[in-house]
C-alpha cells in the first residue's frame, strides 16, 4: 500500500524565522502540494533555556504573508496534536524508558563539572572528548555502576541525563534524495543526550517519537541537520520503526553573496538587505531587524527568490506562481552545493511582480504615503501616474522619488542641468512656450506637443537643449515620464506657474 504522504515544517521558537527556514518551509509545502499531501506546523520547544516570548507568533504570521499554508498545526489544530512540543512533554519520558529498557540507551550521572574536568584534561594532551563507545565506560552512569547503586541514585533524585547507547561496530546508512547514499560508521559518534535533567527531551528525541506518531513520510530539513541523520536513523532502529522511517532529504545552505559561509543576519545588516521574511523585534534589547514585508518586497517575489535559491526548473523560466511552483517542483533538481544569495537578482524579482500591478493597484499601496504628506490626489488620477512609472522603479516605496513633482513644484533646480542647458536666451522661448501651451483650448496633450516642437523647428533651436529646460522648470531636474503627459496631469495652469517661476529663479 503506498504510504501517504505527509511533511512537517519544525521551527524552535528562540528568535525570528531565518530566510533559511522560510525556505525549508516552501520546500515542504511545494513536495507535499504537488503529491497530494499534508503539511504540518510543529513547534519544536523543548530547548526552555532558549524560548524566546512572540517567537512562535512570528514564525506563522511570516509563514501565512508568504501563502505557506498548513493542513495541520499549532495554529490549526488537527488529528495528530498537540503540536507544540511543550504540550507533549508526558509522552516523552515513556519512549526513553523503553529505550533503557531494551538496552539502547542508559542513565548518566556525570555532573557537568566532572565532565568539564575531563574535557580540560583531553585538551591538555590536545585530543577533544566526546562522550562515546570509548569513554563511556570509564564515566559514571548505569553502564559502570552496579544496579544497586543506580536504583539508589534514582531514588535520592540524584541529576541524570539518559544518553543513547551508539552501537560499538556498525556502518548506519543514511540514504538521502540529495546527497545519495551517506555511509558514517558508529564509533564516530557520541552518545546523545536524549533526555534532559530538566525532565524535558532534547531535540533529537522528541523530534523521532512526534515524527513516528505524526506518520511523517518524509523529512525535508536543511543541511546542518545532517549529521545527526545517522542517530536518527538508530533511533528508528531501536524503537523498531525502520519500516515506517520517514525519507530524508538535506537541503543545501544559503551562503553569502560572496559564496564564504553561511548566510547570517550580520551580513543583511551589513550589505542591506533582510535576512528574514518580516521585521522582527527582539523583546530582550528592543532591537529591530528588518524584513522582506517591510522593505517592501511582494510575497511573491520573496517566494521566488527564496524557490531558485538551491533548485532549479530545468527551464529558462524564472517567474512562477505558486500554483506553477507546485507543478515544476521536484527533489530531484535540488542541488548538492551552498546557494548563494545574489541582492541584484532578489531586487529584480520584485520588479517584476511590482509591473505585473496595474495603477490602480499601486495607487492603493502609494495612497497613505500622500495622505501622510498632505496630498490630495483622486485614486483614478494617481493611478495613471503609477501606470507610468512602475517600469522605473523596484519597490513601491520607490514611487515617491519618481513622481513627487506631480505633486508638489520645484523648490529648486537641478545645477548640472542648468550649467549645461541653460541659455540667455532660453528665459526667452520658455516664455513664448508657456504663452503657446496657455493658448491651448481646451488642452489637449498631442495638440500642445506638437505645437511647441513646431515653435522650436520654426525658430531652429535645439530641441535637446530647449526641451531639457522646459522639464527642468516643470521638474526641477532633467527625469520623469512624457513630458507632455506631466503637463496634462498636473494641469496646463500649473504647468505655466512653473514655467514662469522656473523662468524668474533660474540665473546664469
Amino acid at each position: 500500500m503506498e504510504r501517504k504522504v505527509r511533511v512537517r515544517f519544525a521551527p524552535s521558537p528562540t528568535g525570528p524565522l531565518h530566510i533559511g527556514g522560510v525556505r525549508t518551509a516552501l520546500y515542504n509545502y511545494l513536495f507535499a502540494k504537488q503529491l497530494g499531501g499534508t503539511m504540518i506546523l510543529r513547534i519544536e520547544d523543548t530547548d526552555q533555556g532558549r524560548f524566546v516570548p512572540g517567537a512562535e507568533e512570528y514564525i506563522i504570521d511570516s509563514l501565512t504573508w508568504l501563502g505557506i499554508k498548513f493542513d495541520e498545526g499549532v495554529h490549526v489544530g488537527g488529528p495528530y496534536g498537540p503540536y507544540r512540543q511543550s504540550d507533549r512533554k508526558p509522552l516523552y519520558r515513556q519512549y526513553a524508558d523503553q529505550l533503557i529498557a531494551n538496552g539502547w540507551a542508559y542513565y548518566a550521572f556525570d555532573t557537568p563539572e566532572s565532565l568539564d574536568e575531563i574535557r580540560k584534561s583531553f585538551e591538555a594532551e590536545k585530543k577533544a572528548f566526546q562522550y562515546d563507545v570509548t569513554t563511556r565506560l570509564s564515566l559514571r552512569n548505569s553502564l559502570t555502576l552496579s544496579q544497586e547503586e543506580v536504583n539508589q541514585l534514582l531514588a535520592e533524585n540524584h541529576p541524570y541525563v539518559i544518553r543513547f547507547k551508539m552501537p560499538e561496530d556498525e556502518d548506519i546508512i543514511v540514504n538521502d534524495h540529495i546527497r545519495g547514499r551517506v555511509v558514517v560508521h558508529s564509533k564516530l559518534l557520541d552518545d546523545k543526550v536524549l533526555f534532559k535533567s530538566d525532565g524535558m527531551p532534547t531535540y533529537h528525541l522528541a523530534n523521532i517519537v512526534d515524527d513516528h506518531l505524526m506518520e511523517i513520510s518524509h523529512v525535508i530539513r536543511g543541511e546542518e541537520w545532517l549529521p545527526s541523520a545517522p542517530l536518527h536513523v538508530m533511533l528508528y532502529k531501536a524503537f523498531g520503526w525502520e519500516a515506517t522511517m520517514p525519507e530524508f532529504a538535506h537541503l543545501p545552505l544559503l551562503l553569502k553573496p560572496d559564496g564564504n559561509g553561511k548566510l547570517s543576519k550580520r551580513d543583511g545588516d551589513r550589505l542591506g538587505f533582510p535576512v528574514f521574511p518580516t521585521q522582527w523585534q527582539d523583546p530582550k534589547t528592543g532591537e529591530i531587524s528588518s524584513g522582506y514585508r517591510e522593505s517592501g518586497y511582494f510575497p511573491e517575489a520573496v517566494i521566488n527568490i527564496l524557490a531558485f535559491l538551491g533548485w532549479n526548473p530545468g527551464t529558462t523560466q524564472e517567474m512562477f506562481t505558486m500554483e506553477e511552483l507546485i507543478k515544476a517542483f521536484s527533489i530531484e533538481r535540488i542541488s548538492k552545493s551552498g546557494a548563494k544569495f545574489d541582492l541584484e537578482k532578489a531586487k529584480w524579482f520584485n520588479q517584476q511582480y511590482l509591473r505585473q500591478h496595474n495603477g490602480e493597484e499601486l495607487a492603493k499601496l502609494f495612497m497613505p504615503v500622500l495622505i501622510e504628506k498632505g496630498i490630495n490626489i483622486t485614486s483614478d488620477k494617481l493611478a495613471v501616474i503609477c501606470d507610468l512609472v512602475k517600469e522605473r522603479i523596484s519597490f513601491v516605496k520607490e514611487l515617491w522619488e519618481q513622481t513627487y513633482f506631480f505633486f508638489n513644484a520645484p523648490e529648486s533646480y537641478d545645477e548640472q542641468v542648468v550649467k549645461k542647458r541653460w541659455k540667455e536666451d532660453t528665459a526667452a522661448h520658455l516664455d513664448s512656450i508657456s504663452a503657446i501651451l496657455e493658448a491651448v483650448e481646451p488642452f489637449e496633450t498631442t495638440i500642445a506637443h506638437d505645437k511647441v516642437i513646431a515653435y522650436i523647428q520654426e525658430n531652429t533651436l535645439n530641441m535637446g537643449q530647449i526641451m531639457n529646460c522646459l522639464r527642468l522648470v516643470i521638474v526641477g531636474a532633467g527625469i520623469g515620464p512624457d513630458l507632455f503627459t506631466i503637463i496634462s496631469l498636473i494641469g496646463k495652469e500649473e504647468a505655466i506657474k512653473r514655467i514662469k517661476k522656473g523662468i524668474n529663479e533660474i540665473k546664469i
